[in-house]
């Protein structure tokens, strides 16, 4: 069982121990997707408090691919400046830092505040969203916005990028049959659902490098029916691993986990098994997400069905969680699992866990 205070290498980048901060959209970005002293404040936070690879929000690979207000941008060089400071923030303070590099696809009027058409592989019948599919050549500028995102991100000092494959956003929707209802090179059949992965993923490695880490967040399975299954989407991360993938977090496709626990079920990983199928099927580090919440959890996951735990809502309430669980408090998360949290970002505030504002207020404390 590896201990999950020892550090691991991917790719070259060596990272301190075997937490990482799973991408959180954190409200705090201008309009323009700018780094602010938010955004700062909330990098330093992680990195203090012993997080080993911290992944940053959502950042838009083009101003088409945006899906939330106060995302960070990465489609335009003005971006990096910005993007530099949270790299020295990361670094500071020991830790290694990811660009979550992403497009929402169809889905990205579902929290934009803003009119007009959305891009995604096909149109889809019913979709609470006015969207088109993308032309052939829209599709090949799009791999190429992926690219080029990749550069800024190792322009700016970044030790690494993230594919986003999961949540149902572009990536998710190129390889799901619910949502690629294409006929020429781009769908059609598993094969070629798949080919918009491997034509970004060897677009961004050439851009970057092959000394680079490019990691992807990687939904295996949807939880739809008629979705894409696991056998699929492991097809699929073994053909990126072969492509020169560097390491994947396992989480789901389109549709949802259960992300409300109840008391009882705090012990409970949504995609274990999933991770599980993949740390046997590729032989690149695993990362898992979703339901961690105890020390003893993360040493079990360890022991065999992943490389890194990968925790988001824990480290809002609590940023230090690392840094006490390796000082020696073993205690759970105080995470209630509630999703109060993303609650601030819809409103366009910045990120912070909904129990602990709660709290403060009936304290009287603002």
């Amino acid at each position: 069982m590896a201990n999950p205070f020892s550090p691991i290498t991917i790719a070259g980048m060596e990272v301190r121990n075997r937490f990482m901060r799973s991408a959180t959209w954190d409200s705090s970005a201008t309009d323009d997707g700018e780094v602010t002293d938010i955004s700062v404040r909330i990098i330093e936070g992680l990195a203090r408090g012993g997080v080993g690879l911290i992944v940053t929000g959502y950042a838009y690979v083009s101003e088409e691919g945006k899906a939330a207000i106060r995302q960070y941008g990465i489609s335009d060089d003005r971006h990096v400046e910005g993007l530099r400071r949270l790299a020295k923030a990361a670094h500071d303070h020991g830790a290694k830092i990811a660009a979550q590099i992403a497009h929402g696809g169809i889905n990205t009027r579902m929290l934009l505040r803003r009119d007009g058409q959305a891009l995604g592989p096909s149109h889809i019948e019913g979709h609470p969203w006015e969207h088109r599919a993308m032309t052939a050549e829209e599709v090949e500028a799009t791999v190429h916005s992926f690219a080029a995102a990749a550069v800024r991100a190792k322009d700016a000092g970044f030790d690494a990028v993230q594919l986003h494959g999961a949540h149902g956003y572009l990536m998710t929707q190129f390889l799901s049959p619910l949502t690629n209802h294409r006929t020429d090179e781009w769908g059609g059949s598993p094969q070629k659902r798949q080919r918009f992965h491997l034509a970004v993923l060897r677009a961004v490695r050439q851009a970057v490098g092959d000394d680079y880490p490019v990691m992807i967040k990687l939904g295996l399975r949807d939880s739809k029916e008629g979705g894409m299954t696991l056998a699929e989407g492991l097809e699929t991360l073994k053909a990126m691993a072969g492509e020169g993938l560097s390491a994947a977090e396992i989480s789901i496709g389109n549709g949802s986990a259960t992300v409300t626990a109840r008391p009882e079920d705090q012990e409970h990983v949504y995609f274990r098994e999933d991770a599980a199928a993949a740390k046997h099927t590729v032989d690149i580090p695993i990362m898992l997400v979703g339901g961690i919440r105890s020390l003893s959890t993360a040493e079990s996951i360890l022991d065999g069905d992943a490389d890194m735990v990968s925790l988001s809502r824990p480290l809002i309430r609590e940023n230090d969680l690392i840094a006490r669980w390796q000082g020696g408090d073993r205690s759970p998360a105080k995470c209630l699992s509630c999703n109060k949290c993303f609650g601030f970002g819809v409103r366009g505030e910045p990120l912070e866990c909904g129990e602990e504002y709660r709290l403060r207020q009936e304290a009287g404390e603002g």
